[in-house]
């Protein structure tokens, strides 16, 4: 087996480390993407009962966009298992308890199916912020786009872009804000 082979081999069979950067992104939108990295469906050598799956690594997730009213609407269901220990938790409660919950309750729910997906979220590492231990960061060699780009805040642009800015209507010098 020549150097090209062996190298292409050891690719495929590796553990990949990836990083995503989950702000102002959908949580159900970044489970789907997150799946295929996490179960190794992108890979050429991926079976339902082969673990070929790579290590995820997110941030950030305290800083999600979950659409419309959900964060009031949604709810989730835990139980202790014991007699009445049924309950219900709204999103933003969850969230606010552990900003890693939604996140990583979304992509355990998006591996519906998967018989290994017990051992599959063991290797995902949600943070709530940009604080990674550096030797998981040290293993990382991937970047996974975000679905959606994050908007720029009007503080972050220089005094110069906003002046430069095409205005739609120019105010009279006279005119008087109330």
């Amino acid at each position: 087996m020549n150097a090209l082979k062996r190298t292409q081999q050891w690719a495929t069979f590796a553990r990949i480390w990836h990083i995503y950067d989950a702000s102002w992104q959908n949580p159900f939108q970044s489970a789907t993407l997150l799946k295929k990295y996490l179960m190794g469906l992108y890979k050429p050598i991926y079976h339902p009962m082969n673990d070929c799956g790579d290590h995820v690594i997110v941030i950030n997730s305290a800083n999600i966009a979950l659409p419309g009213d959900e964060w009031k609407k949604r709810v989730y269901f835990h139980h202790t298992g014991y007699p009445r220990g049924a309950s219900w938790t709204l999103a933003w409660e969850l969230h606010n308890k552990d900003p890693t919950m939604v996140l990583k309750k979304a992509i355990y729910n998006s591996m519906d199916g998967n018989l290994q997906r017990r051992y599959t979220m063991q290797r995902l590492h949600i943070f709530p912020d940009a604080n990674v231990p550096p030797e998981m960061l040290e293993n990382v060699s991937n970047q996974i786009r975000q679905i959606r780009g994050v908007p720029k805040r009007l503080d972050h642009y220089a005094e110069e872009e906003v002046k430069a800015f095409p205005k739609i209507i120019d105010y009279p010098k006279d005119y008087v804000l109330k």
